[in-house]
């Protein structure tokens, strides 16, 4: 009967899935999940023995979250019944979800009732016309849509008006559902990654942090296999929280995809929100690696801010500033850096990329954009898929090329007070920044490819003398990987052999 009714909810989701206009599906951000990554997400709540359980499933879509969790109960907790109400806005997958949850009361025998709110579950939630069954729930199990809100929008401003702020809809999604639940009630759901880290979010995550305790983070390692059948290229994390909750520890987990079995490890709360962390990361540290290396990155005595260094992102929007760009050299114009300028740890000007090379100041604002002579160390905004690191920084050379230097949107650029560095601090800041080290940290609290200057921040280094000594050792082109790290190896040593 359980597998009855997971195999007639995924028949269902692809009947859905099949039916969905993709400019509909796109705008709504709609993804349906499969059935196995239903089962999965509907294991990780603590369940009662007995008693009744509210459940809400926001945005459910074809009804697959509601059937694995009801199935889970029906197979495992004989004594316990649930009242689901299930939201959804999207009128062609509505027959679709009824027939699921149809299968779900039917299966139940009596202990399985359901509702179906046929409306947008932000306006739902939110207003003068709330529906007031959207309270109260005992657990609530999501995969929420996932598209941009804009910043003028009214659902954004709705959201705003409960105490969170949401710039993206499974953000707003899950700062509603979160308010719907009772106290001591669980949240579980299938999002991006991409909340975990960087400015973006961090209003969301304060909100969202301070109403749940974590209970259980779980990675996938695979970034296509979940939605595969949707086309989604996207690092999908499940978590689980209680409203209200202890922070004492958090199960980490792992797997490469949704159909393979996980590895689980219980870790301090501490370890995954730091308490001294002002912007409140989330880092997954999923296996003993990752914590080592943890432990040795936040061992390290220094920040940017105490080695008196400071990162940005470069100054020029290039559609911002089209009269300023140049392909040619002309009397007046300064290099344009951009992310293709990067090669093997130095910047490489001029290159022939598609991207206009010179900048030439027209106004005091645009001259007001450029950073005098000097050494800087610059890292991609955005890595490529290709690449193996998701840091990749480089130096930029006054000696190579004198003068003024305008840098582009989509570098990052370390400087100090809007001076450069001096050559070694610069060259040791793009050795430890392209270090295995700091890429296996980087990847403990982010699960994109966007590098934030919040990011660069938030991390810890090396002291002043030890990148000058790294910087020292640096040879003129960026080495192998081995080399890197053997270098920078090295160098910690020293450090730990003089603490």
């Amino acid at each position: 009967m359980v597998h009855d009714l997971l195999a007639q909810a995924e028949r269902n989701r692809v009947a859905a899935l099949t039916g969905l206009d993709p400019k509909t599906q796109d705008s709504l951000g709609q993804f349906f999940t499969p059935a196995r990554a239903a089962a999965l997400i509907a294991s990780m709540p603590d369940l009662p023995e007995e008693g009744c359980l509210r459940v809400l499933d926001p945005g459910a879509g074809s009804g697959i979250l509601s059937a694995a969790l009801v199935a889970r109960v029906l197979d495992q907790r004989p004594n316990l019944a649930l009242h689901v109400v299930a939201v959804e806005r999207d009128r062609t997958v509505l027959p679709y979800l009824t027939d699921t949850l149809e299968a779900c009361t039917a299966a139940g025998d009596g202990r399985v009732t359901c509702d179906v709110i046929d409306a947008d579950f932000i306006t739902a939630s939110t207003g003068t016309d709330q529906d007031e069954r959207l309270s109260g729930f005992n657990l609530v199990i999501q995969n929420p849509p996932y598209a941009k809100l804009a910043a003028s929008s009214a659902d954004r401003a709705a959201v705003r008006a409960k105490g969170a702020d949401a710039p993206n809809l499974y953000a707003a999604f899950l700062s509603l559902a979160t308010a719907t639940l009772s106290q001591g009630g669980q949240l579980v759901a299938i999002t991006p990654r991409s909340f975990c880290n960087g400015p973006y979010f961090g209003a969301f995550r304060s909100y969202l942090l301070d109403q749940l305790a974590l209970d259980r983070v779980h990675v996938f390692e695979s970034r296509s296999t979940v939605f595969a059948d949707t086309g989604v290229l996207q690092e999908n994390v499940i978590f689980s929280g209680t409203k209200g909750g202890t922070r004492n520890q958090v199960m980490l987990s792992t797997s490469a995809g949704h159909e393979e079995e996980a590895s689980h490890r219980n870790v301090p709360y501490s370890d995954v929100v730091h308490p001294d962390d002002p912007h409140r990361f989330i880092r997954i540290a999923t296996n003993e690696e990752d914590t080592k290396t943890a432990e040795r990155m936040l061992s390290l005595p220094d920040t940017l801010a105490s080695l008196g260094i400071k990162v940005s992102t470069g100054r020029v929007v290039d559609f911002r500033s089209r009269e300023c760009l140049l392909t040619q050299a002309e009397d007046g114009a300064v290099p344009l850096i951009y992310p293709g300028n990067v090669r093997e740890g130095l910047v490489v000007w001029p290159r022939e990329i598609r991207k206009p090379q010179w900048f030439q100041p027209i106004t005091d604002k645009d001259a007001k954009m450029l950073l005098p002579e000097g050494w800087y160390c610059v890292v991609k905004r955005f890595s490529a898929k290709e690449e193996r690191r998701r840091i990749v920084a480089a130096v930029w050379s006054p000696e190579q090329t004198p003068g003024k230097v305008a840098f582009e949107n989509h570098v990052n650029v370390f400087h100090v007070n809007g001076l450069g560095l001096d050559r070694d601090t610069a060259l040791g800041l793009s050795m430890w920044l392209n270090s295995s080290l700091v890429d296996k940290f980087f990847r403990t609290f982010s699960g994109h490819t966007q590098v934030n200057a919040t990011d660069l921040r938030t991390m810890r280094f090396p002291d002043r003398e030890s990148l000058r000594q790294l910087g020292a050792l640096a040879p003129e082109r960026l080495p192998i990987q081995h080399e890197i790290d053997t270098l920078v190896d090295k160098v910690l040593d020293m450090v730990d052999t003089a603490v």
